[in-house]
């Protein structure tokens, strides 16, 4: 179980360090400061936190559900895919500053966590609940992103 979690944790901080990349300066940056943004943003360091916090949860979640998975190819497939999407919303919204797309990119993500949450809940059943810092984040993240398009 140990070796799950170190395996997780490292895959998962690898996709945030891709992400931070291609954020640069990011939340610090000229182009993001001057935006219209949600009442609701948090602080800078609070996006830190978060991200820490959802990808030693979102671990733990995997490192329960990867020996009690039926089709394990499906489970790679959509870890995939979340890893994907995870790491492309930084350049698309940071680097290429393409806000729509980043909107389309975090919707489907949020789609995706909320998906594993019903499909393996079953399983997990409290353990579930790790995925519930990931999900809420995701839905407040989606709802900045989408204050940015419709106020810039």
């Amino acid at each position: 179980m140990i070796l799950r979690i170190i395996i997780f944790l490292v895959i998962n901080f690898a996709a945030l360090g891709i992400g931070s990349y291609f954020t640069g300066s990011g939340v610090s940056s000229e182009w993001y400061q001057t935006l219209n943004k949600a009442p609701w943003t948090p602080p800078g360091w609070f996006f830190g936190v978060a991200w820490t916090t959802i990808m030693i949860c979102f671990s733990i979640y995997l490192a329960y559900l990867w020996p009690l998975a039926d089709n394990t190819q499906k489970l790679i497939l959509l870890f995939s895919i979340q890893w994907v999407l995870n790491v492309s919303w930084n350049p698309a919204f940071f680097y290429f500053r393409n806000v729509g797309s980043g909107l389309v990119i975090i919707s489907l993500l949020t789609a995706l966590i909320g998906y594993f949450i019903f499909l393996y809940s079953s399983e997990l059943k409290a353990k579930s609940l790790l995925l519930a810092p990931y999900f809420i984040w995701l839905v407040i993240a989606t709802s900045l992103n989408a204050y940015v398009l419709i106020k810039n």
